[in-house]
């Protein structure tokens, strides 16, 4: 049970809002705590997954805790995670390993959850169907570089190829999954979030969390903005987007909310998010 007067949120994420590269008193969940008086927030937030197994997560792991407000917060460039079946993780010894993961198929309309139960062992890559590839690697444009770079480990060729792309086209679309509202991708992971936010029987708030490409203006945010606004609208959910007040830093800042050679935010990209966050909370709770 809460203690008198607090407020307590359940927050859902990946290793953005778990805080992978700095320590717990750092991440955007603890500085939200120390910004409006009287919070708890439950960080449920799990490194390497999607929106799906964030959902399945909070089934089977929040149900019964007493709260105030559910926080769904979604690393835009996760929609790509929804729909793969497998995923590589590297291990103790620094080698990259296969695992299956749970996933929803969406079929007229409806989510169907696959791959439970999950086998604990790792898989080869040379043993996956047509199918399971389409489901390890969905919408690559260059599956084959895609998997030379990822059996390599070549994460700094791959970020000074990234970083080529976008000096040549200006505005590189890391996200094309928002483009269209029928995309495969989306549309699953717009289902998830629907079936989320209808069943959770207190208020929600979803929050978009802006990768880098975005924050830095080398990427058009307008199509995720637009697809993420739909589900506002379909659900009536409460809507954060912190993007807005993130691009008010003077740039050199926002460069320095994101590690040099890391994506994941710096402690001082966490406190620029908790910051935009309050105000979007403290809205909600009252």
């Amino acid at each position: 049970m809460k203690k008198p007067g607090t407020r307590r949120i359940l927050l859902f994420g990946d290793s953005f809002t778990a805080g992978d590269g700095v320590p717990n008193d750092k991440r955007y969940s603890d500085v939200l705590e120390t910004l409006v008086p009287n919070l708890e927030v439950y960080n449920y937030g799990l490194p390497g997954t999607g929106t799906d197994q964030q959902y399945l997560t909070y089934k089977e792991c929040a149900q019964g805790f007493d709260h105030d407000l559910l926080l769904i917060a979604v690393l835009v460039e996760n929609v790509k995670r929804v729909a793969n079946g497998y995923r590589y993780w590297v291990d103790d010894s620094g080698a990259q390993v296969l695992y299956a993961k749970p996933f929803y198929k969406l079929v007229q309309g409806e989510l169907r959850l696959s791959g439970v139960p999950v086998p604990w062992k790792p898989v080869e890559e040379s043993q996956l169907s047509p199918e399971d590839m389409r489901r390890l690697r969905p919408g690559s444009r260059f599956p084959r570089l895609a998997i030379i770079i990822s059996l390599l480990g070549m994460r700094e060729i791959q970020q000074r190829l990234m970083e080529d792309i976008r000096k040549r086209l200006g505005k590189y679309q890391p996200v094309p999954e928002y483009n269209d509202p029928a995309d495969p991708a989306w549309c699953l992971m717009r289902a998830i979030l629907i079936r989320w936010i209808r069943e959770h029987p207190k208020p929600v708030l979803l929050m978009p969390i802006p990768g880098h490409f975005f924050v830095e203006e080398t990427s058009d945010p307008t199509a995720y903005q637009e697809r993420f606004r739909e589900v506002r609208e379909a659900t009536g959910c409460f809507f954060h987007d912190p993007l807005e007040d993130l691009l008010t830093y003077p740039l050199v800042q926002r460069r320095a909310f994101r590690y040099a050679k890391d994506p994941h935010l710096t402690p001082a990209g966490h406190i620029a998010l908790a910051k935009s966050l309050k105000s979007a909370i403290v809205r909600v709770l009252q």
